[in-house]
């Protein structure tokens, strides 16, 4: 899939999640979502998906923020670029007045540079999420720094 022209599709939570499931490299599909968006080839075949849902971290949970929990990409080129753009123009459609996602160390982040989004922190590795009065599994990605990345300013009378 190198040359071929991308256009955004809607696509519903089981074929999002699938997606994910099948090209996503180290996640699994999340839980919940508001929306979800695709990118297919002028055959309809979907190349990448975006999933938004509310945010995972419960201080950004205020209602107007929303969060890009998963991008996942068969490897077509800027396919994650024209699908962060395309969230970040839905949600603002829906009302609300924040977008944001996390890479974590090691990730480039160009994708989001390419859709203008900008780092607005780092967060360091974290040690889990177990406690003894919440046992929780280790998924393998709980002890890797972050970056926490918004989606750009609207303009005047967006």
């Amino acid at each position: 899939m190198s040359g071929a022209r991308l256009h955004l599709v809607p696509v519903r939570s089981r074929e999002a999640k699938d997606f994910v499931r099948a090209w996503h490299r180290h996640h699994p599909p999340p839980v919940g979502q508001i929306f979800a968006v695709g990118a297919a080839d002028e055959t309809g075949t979907l190349h990448a998906v975006a999933i938004v849902g509310r945010p995972v971290a419960r201080h950004l949970d205020d209602g107007a923020t929303l969060e890009v929990t998963r991008t996942s990409s068969d490897g077509a080129r800027n396919a994650n670029s024209l699908l962060y753009g395309a969230a970040w123009r839905a949600a603002k459609a829906l009302g609300y007045r924040r977008l944001v996602t996390y890479t974590q160390e090691g990730e480039s982040g160009a994708s989001l540079r390419g859709a203008g989004w900008r780092v607005i922190a780092s967060r360091p590795p974290r040690a889990g999420w177990h406690t003894p009065a919440r046992p929780r599994a280790d998924h393998g990605t709980d002890r890797i720094a972050r970056l926490l990345w918004q989606a750009p300013p609207s303009q005047p009378g967006q």
